[in-house]
């Protein structure tokens, strides 16, 4: 009985060993026998191996329990456990130089197995909420595909509706056009497709054949040549900071230039590709005085590549007496020969770009060329061409005070007949 009682008290605590190792949610009550089981499962070999531990350890204690402490002698005992010593493992294999053999799965302690199978389920638990999330992930992706593609059918077919209406006048009476008589929805399409033309050749074709009106008769002023000028890096500079956010800054020398290029010289025209309610306000506080005769705005450029480009064909002048400013060259690609490229200003309060370029415009109108296209394509050779027009002053003003110094010197020397005439022919009395 004391035997059979210390096997029993044994399995209780291997049990109670069990449950501090093993999860909650591993372990099932049956109601019929009311034993606790732990869940396995097919793949879990090491549970599996550490239950048949369990047993085979119990079951070789009770045994011993039976035998007692007076059964056999303390001899057996001993030869018995010697031989428990030196027995190895086939599945451990042989030890060389004293190494001890690696001891196998069966043979590894509890709270270890415990350990590695709580591993392998928290591996298996991250594996499968990967997969739920992409399941999840594609389940999404297909519902806001779905989403997307029934809103642009809807959109595309209201947008039909819209632009495939017959036109009306200012009273609400119907215009006839050549849809008329056909079927409804063929004329709906067809005008809808006529919308969508008229709405993109508003955007890539500028607004109006002719941007500006017909040259000032008399008794009004026309300036003999036309000035187009960029206003965004060429007289101002976008820039952002943290405690101001976006604004434009006004480059070195806009006054001064403005006014030496406007009226009477030049007709100033700003051609930008900037919005108008954006340009505007600027072009108020940058030409307070007024020599800004004309603005022009993004909708009168024509979009191409990705480039608003400006047709001076479309001002309504003549191009011989032309002269576009700007610091992208494709901006005046269909008229080259009257563009001077400009080198972009970053913000550079040093910069003195503005005044040298008034004295080179100035040079040109004051020179009274009836073509300025030749001029320009002389600078426009070099990479710089108001350096290279800086340049050629500056040697022309040296050849110049060459000039003054030798004409000062030659009036000061007299000439060499002076000196001896009076002596070759004598002197009267």
């Amino acid at each position: 009985m004391a035997a059979l009682y210390g096997s029993m008290c044994l399995r209780l605590k291997t049990v109670k060993t069990i449950n501090n190792f093993v999860k909650p949610e591993q372990i099932r009550v049956n109601k019929s026998s009311r034993r606790y089981q732990i869940n396995m499962y097919p793949y879990d070999v090491q549970h599996t191996q550490y239950i048949a531990q369990i047993s085979v350890f119990s079951t070789a204690l009770v045994h011993n329990l039976h035998q007692g402490p007076g059964c056999g002698n303390n001899t057996a005992r001993k030869q018995q456990k010697q031989q428990n010593d030196t027995h190895v493992s086939p599945k451990a294999g042989p030890s060389f130089d004293g190494a001890k053999p690696r001891p196998s799965s069966s043979t590894l302690p509890i709270a270890e197995l415990l350990k590695e199978a709580e591993e392998n389920q928290k591996k298996r638990q991250q594996d499968e909420a990967k997969t739920k999330g992409k399941r999840g992930m594609g389940k999404a992706q297909k519902i806001a595909f779905g989403f997307f593609a029934v809103g642009s059918i809807g959109a595309a077919l209201l947008s039909f509706y819209e632009l495939g209406q017959p036109p009306i006048d200012d009273n609400g009476n119907r215009i006839p056009d050549e849809y008329d008589g056909k079927f409804i929805l063929y004329a709906y399409f067809m005008r809808g497709i006529q919308g969508f033309q008229n709405y993109r050749k508003m955007i890539v074709e500028p607004s109006a054949e002719k941007l500006l009106p017909d040259p000032l008769t008399e008794p009004y002023y026309q300036p003999p040549y036309t000035l187009v000028l960029e206003m965004t890096n060429v007289l101002v500079h976008p820039e952002w900071t943290y405690s101001t956010g976006w604004r434009f800054k006004k480059r070195p020398g806009v006054d001064y230039f403005l006014q030496q290029v406007g009226p009477p010289i030049f007709e100033v025209v700003i051609y930008t590709r900037e919005m108008a309610f954006t340009a505007y306000p600027l072009l108020d506080s940058l030409d307070p005085q007024g020599y800004i005769m004309y603005r022009l705005f993004r909708d009168a450029t024509k979009y191409a590549n990705g480039t608003h480009i400006k047709d001076l064909s479309c001002l309504n002048r003549d191009l011989s007496k032309v002269i576009m400013i700007d610091c992208n060259v494709n901006a005046f690609q269909i008229q080259p020969r009257n563009g001077v490229a400009l080198k972009k200003w970053d913000g550079d309060d040093s910069d003195r770009t503005l005044f040298d370029l008034a004295v080179f415009l100035r040079t040109i109108a004051t020179s009274g060329v009836d073509d300025v296209r030749p001029v320009l394509d002389f600078y426009n050779k070099e990479d710089d061409p108001i350096e290279t027009f800086r340049r050629n002053q500056a040697r022309l003003q040296e050849e110049q005070e060459q000039l003054v110094r030798y004409n000062a010197e030659k009036k000061e020397k007299p000439p060499i007949a002076s000196s001896w005439k009076p002596a070759f022919f004598g002197s009267r009395r």
